[in-house]
C-alpha cells in the first residue's frame, strides 16, 4: 500500500457507525478530511483538519495535490465511483496513489428496499441542474427507473415531466436519507404526487404506466415527425432514418448538426447513445428556441446551439466525429470547412434539394469521394373520396468519410 496517500472512504447515513475498522483508521489517521457539510458533520471530531468540496469540484484536486504525501482523506456517499466523486478525482490524481473504501451505493440501498433487482433497472443521475430531463428517453412501459435526486424539488419535477408525457399513473417511491435513523419511504402515483418537506438527500423509484396519450421515444433512427415542433424545416422522418444510418453514431462521439434547424438530427444522434453530444449551428434565434425545447422535451437538455452561420460560426468549435449538413445549408465553402474540421475516420453526410445544392455535392464527391444516393419518399394521401401517391421532394444524399492518416 506505499504510496497511496490518498484515501477515498465513502460513508453513509450511518456515519462513523456504518464504516468498517479499516475505514476508520484510514479517517483517523489522515492529516486532511475532505467531503460535504453532511459527510464532515456524519464523521463527527476527529484529529484531522477538515475542508469543504470547492466548487466546481474539481478545483477541490488541486487542494488535495498541494497535500500529496501526505495522508488525506476525502469523504463521499456511498460507492465514490458510482455517480461519485471518484471519477473526479481519478482525472488529476492516478488511481494508484489511492485507496479507495466504497460503501454501498445509494441504488444498492434503494434495490433493496424496493426488491428490484438492480441489473434490470435503469439508474440515472438527476443530481445536476437542469438534469431531470433526461428521464424522458427511458419513459417506457413497464420498465423500472431509479434516479438520483438533486434536491428537495427533484420529484416534484420528475412527477410533473411524468404528468405532462402521458405517463401520470406511473408510480413514485421517494426514498428518503436511505439507510439512516431519518428514513423515510413514501409512494404515490405522478398524478397524485403531493409530497411537502422532501429530505434533500433522496432518491426516487419509478415503476413507469403509460397512459393512451404517451409518446413513447423509440429506440431507432428516426422519431415520427409529430415529436418535434418545427415551423417547416425538419428532415422528415424517413430521411432522417438513412441521414442517421449513414452518420454511424458512435458512443462518446461529437456531431456538428450545421443548420440544425428544428434540432432533430442533433437529438437523434444524441439518443444514440448518453455519451454522445452534439453541437447545432444555426443562424435564426427562432429555430434555436424550438430546438432546445425539442431537446428538453426528448430527453436531451445537453444540446448544445451555437448561434451563426457556417462556415464563420464553426471556428474554434471541437473538432467533430461526424458533420450533417443540412439542406439548403450546403455550400462549397462549408463543405471543405467541415471536410477540414473533420477527425480522421470522420463521416459527413450533406442531403440537398435543389440542384445548385446539387451540384455542390457533386464536386464534393469528385473531391473526396463517397457515395451519392437520389432519395425519394412518397406517401399515401386522400384525393378526395380516393387514395393517391403524393411525392416529396427528392433528395440528393452525399456521405464521404476522410482517411484515417488525413490530418
Amino acid at each position: 500500500m506505499s504510496g497511496r496517500w490518498l484515501s477515498i472512504i465513502g460513508i453513509g447515513e450511518e456515519g462513523r457507525a456504518g464504516l468498517s475498522a479499516a475505514a476508520l483508521r484510514l479517517v483517523d489517521a489522515a492529516d486532511l478530511i475532505i467531503g460535504g457539510r453532511r459527510h464532515l458533520d456524519l464523521i463527527g471530531e476527529t484529529r484531522a483538519e477538515k475542508a469543504e468540496w470547492e466548487k466546481p469540484l474539481e478545483a477541490t484536486a488541486t487542494t488535495i495535490l498541494a497535500r500529496r504525501g501526505s495522508p488525506v482523506a476525502v469523504l463521499v456517499s456511498g460507492d465514490p465511483f458510482w455517480f461519485g466523486a471518484g471519477a473526479t478525482l481519478a482525472r488529476s490524481i492516478p488511481v494508484e496513489e489511492m485507496l479507495v473504501v466504497p460503501s454501498p451505493s445509494s441504488f444498492s440501498l434503494a434495490a433493496a428496499r424496493l426488491g428490484w433487482p438492480l441489473q434490470d433497472v435503469t439508474t440515472l443521475g438527476l443530481n445536476m441542474p437542469g438534469y431531470t430531463p433526461l428521464i424522458c428517453r427511458h419513459l417506457h412501459h413497464g420498465r423500472r427507473i431509479v434516479a438520483l435526486a438533486l434536491n428537495c424539488n427533484t420529484a416534484a419535477e420528475v412527477a410533473a415531466l411524468l404528468k405532462a408525457g402521458g405517463f401520470g399513473q406511473s408510480e413514485m417511491i421517494v426514498m428518503e436519507a436511505l439507510g439512516g435513523n431519518r428514513e423515510r419511504i413514501r409512494r404515490t402515483t405522478a398524478a397524485t404526487f403531493d409530497f411537502s418537506s422532501v429530505d434533500p438527500l433522496n432518491i426516487i423509484g419509478i415503476h413507469v404506466v403509460a397512459g393512451p396519450d404517451a409518446r413513447p421515444i423509440p429506440f431507432t433512427n428516426g422519431l415520427p415527425d409529430s415529436y418535434f415542433e418545427n415551423d417547416g424545416q425538419l428532415t422528415k422522418r424517413e430521411i432522417r432514418a438513412v441521414t442517421l444510418s449513414s452518420l454511424k453514431p458512435g458512443a462518446g462521439e461529437l456531431l456538428w448538426d450545421v443548420g440544425a434547424g428544428s434540432g432533430s438530427i442533433g437529438i437523434e444522434w444524441m439518443l444514440a447513445h448518453p455519451s454522445n453530444r452534439a453541437i447545432g449551428i444555426e443562424r435564426d434565434e427562432a429555430r434555436i428556441a424550438r430546438a432546445t425545447r425539442n431537446a428538453v422535451a426528448l430527453g436531451v437538455p445537453h444540446l448544445e446551439i451555437e448561434n451563426g452561420a457556417a462556415p464563420d460560426a464553426l471556428q474554434g468549435l471541437p473538432s467533430p466525429d461526424a458533420v450533417f449538413i443540412g439542406c439548403g445549408t450546403a455550400g462549397g465553402a462549408v463543405i471543405e470547412a467541415c471536410w477540414a474540421a473533420l477527425k480522421p475516420s470522420g463521416r459527413i453526410v450533406a442531403n440537398a434539394v435543389t440542384l445548385e445544392s446539387e451540384l455542390e455535392l457533386l464536386a464534393a464527391y469528385h473531391g473526396h469521394g463517397g457515395t451519392l444516393t437520389r432519395l425519394s419518399i412518397e406517401r399515401a394521401e386522400p384525393v378526395g373520396s380516393r387514395t393517391t401517391w403524393r411525392p416529396a421532394l427528392p433528395i440528393m444524399q452525399w456521405v464521404g468519410q476522410k482517411p484515417a492518416g488525413a490530418s
